[in-house]
């Protein structure tokens, strides 16, 4: 081949490449978690990884990517049609959406549930009332947890905010608060070194499954449509199931 022609050829395959990155549609994926093992601070973790896996599945003409939100803020553009993308680790009852009118909902891509964890000398049964009565429980600004407000007040527990389940954590072990209400992923992550465990115990809450989903505002149909079967595979996936395992 003439030197010409091989390089008219590679200057064309250039310009295809540049036009189909071009011609890519980003979609915003919001999050309002900073906290291991769903998002660290160096970008790592679960929904990181959620994120990359759709990328590489080039679903159409998208590229996904993610961006860190406040919960305030997020919730806030949700609830107002104002947000410029589709949100990931959500699920039905936090927007008030159990029926799933308001919003469009994909197939869960992980399952979590709400802990307590507690000092390993605590005295607790989740049987008899107000065994915690007056002490603080640490959880998280903005958040409310529907599931759970009646176990709450059964317990007698004064909430007592932070910004993340993870500063709840160093607050418990630091005697700032008396207890933290959390994801169960979130708490084994944080517990993971044997030392830790043996200062903690742990109890599961009488609460429903966080089936961790991606949130989609019905003006974002094309969107859903495109990514929904794509998440319905996911329990199919061995690619997916050894990138969420790292997570257990």
């Amino acid at each position: 081949m003439p030197a010409r022609s091989a390089v008219t050829i590679f200057l064309l395959l250039c310009a295809l490449a540049f036009h189909g990155r071009l011609s890519a549609e980003v979609v915003n994926v919001y999050t309002s978690a900073r906290v291991a093992p769903l998002l660290s601070n160096d970008g790592h973790g679960m929904y990181a990884d959620m994120v990359d896996y759709l990328n590489r599945q080039k679903i159409g003409d998208l590229q996904f990517k993610l961006i860190y939100l406040p919960r305030k803020r997020l919730q806030l553009q949700v609830e107002n049609g104002a947000l410029d993308g589709i949100v990931i680790g959500m699920t039905p009852h936090w927007f008030d959406d159990v029926a799933q009118k308001k919003y469009l909902w994909t197939a869960p891509f992980a399952l979590d549930r709400y802990v307590v964890v507690l000092p390993a000398n605590q005295p607790y049964s989740d049987t008899v009332p107000g065994t915690l009565a007056g002490h603080t429980l640490g959880m998280v600004l903005g958040y409310s947890y529907p599931d759970l407000d009646v176990w709450i007040r059964r317990q007698g527990l004064i909430r007592n905010d932070a910004g993340s389940d993870e500063h709840n954590l160093e607050k418990l072990r630091l005697h700032r608060v008396d207890g933290v209400l959390a994801a169960e992923s979130i708490v084994r992550w944080y517990l993971k070194q044997p030392a830790m465990q043996a200062q903690f115990q742990v109890h599961v809450l009488p609460s429903q499954p966080t089936e961790r989903r991606f949130l989609i505002p019905r003006a974002q149909a094309a969107i859903y449509h495109k990514i929904a079967p794509v998440l319905r595979k996911l329990k199919d996936d061995p690619e997916w199931q050894r990138s969420a395992g790292k997570y257990e």
